[in-house]
């Protein structure tokens, strides 16, 4: 259903984007293009996440990524290492993989412990196995509108919007927080869809007038409820990123979820909207890189 469809039907409830659906025909599509790969004389994609600690979040997202990447049809690996690791162990073992042939992602579990440079570690990851398109080399690529990887959980807000018949071309798209996982990147991917983006921060003034003025707005701050129903235009699409638990143990997003649905076009829930995806992209990047490799692009 079209954007542009779904307007007009706005003031009996928006269309809720369902990210864990959308998440499994995307893992669908990955387990068959590894099958494919395979069944071609290619190998197995290989995907390592480093796990360094003991951060609760950290070993439950990453005991997901491994499920998936299993179902997914690659050949997993965690590396875990110790809370009190070294700067030079950590790194040492970055190198290790990116010598390692039968690897073709990297991914290092963020946030390190406190005492390691999370940035300088980043960095080491070879850019052509960087399937989280954090090292600067992928992000060069991302502004300059080149082939890379791209940060997976805003990849995953451009999926959910292909998937769903949004198109972002000529919209007015309102993005709130500037982080370089989320906000900045999915600037860039909207700027690339031929979008008019404005970045929205703790320092925008007035952002009611922004969000009122968005066809699309994107909440991405980490602030529970941030964006009331009442400040969006009739018919926009929103994307919530937000994750935040509140004193009742519930998920909620950044946005004001049951008024904004009542004036948004289409929206994505929280839980069980982007969320879902981000592994979802992480396995497609994974297979593109293992393509790539191997010389089956």
């Amino acid at each position: 259903m079209s954007q542009d469809s779904n307007a007009s039907s706005a003031t009996s409830g928006a269309q809720i984007l369902d990210g864990k659906a959308t998440a499994a025909a995307v893992r669908a599509d990955v387990a068959a293009g590894v099958d494919a790969l395979v069944a071609g004389g290619g190998r197995q994609p290989g995907l390592t996440v480093v796990l360094v600690g003991e951060d609760p979040p950290s070993q439950v997202y990453v005991r997901s990524k491994d499920r998936a990447a299993t179902e997914a049809g690659f050949r997993v690996e965690t590396v875990r290492m110790a809370a009190d690791s070294q700067q030079a162990d950590v790194e040492a073992t970055v190198r290790r993989l990116n010598g390692d042939d039968g690897v073709d992602g990297i991914l290092v579990q963020l946030p390190l412990p406190k005492g390691l440079d999370a940035d300088a570690v980043t960095e080491l990851i070879d850019p052509a196995k960087d399937v989280d398109g954090l090292t600067k080399d992928n992000i060069a690529r991302l502004v300059l509108g080149q082939d890379g990887l791209v940060p997976c959980t805003p990849a995953g807000c451009i999926e959910i919007c292909d998937r769903h018949g949004i198109s972002l071309s000529g919209k007015d798209v309102v993005v709130i927080g500037r982080s370089h996982l989320v906000g900045k990147p999915f600037a860039q991917l909207a700027l690339a869809r031929n979008a008019t983006v404005t970045i929205c921060h703790s320092r925008t003034r007035d952002l009611e007038a922004h969000c009122r003025a968005a066809d699309v707005v994107v909440a991405a701050v980490g602030v529970t409820e941030l964006v009331k129903g009442s400040w969006l235009k009739e018919g926009a699409v929103v994307l919530d990123v937000g994750i935040n638990r509140g004193d009742d143990g519930k998920l909620r997003g950044d946005v004001e979820f049951e008024t904004a649905r009542q004036r948004a076009s289409a929206i994505t829930p929280v839980p069980g909207g982007v969320g879902p995806m981000t592994i979802a992209m992480l396995l497609a990047n994974t297979l593109e890189t293992s393509r790539r490799r191997q010389g089956r692009a």
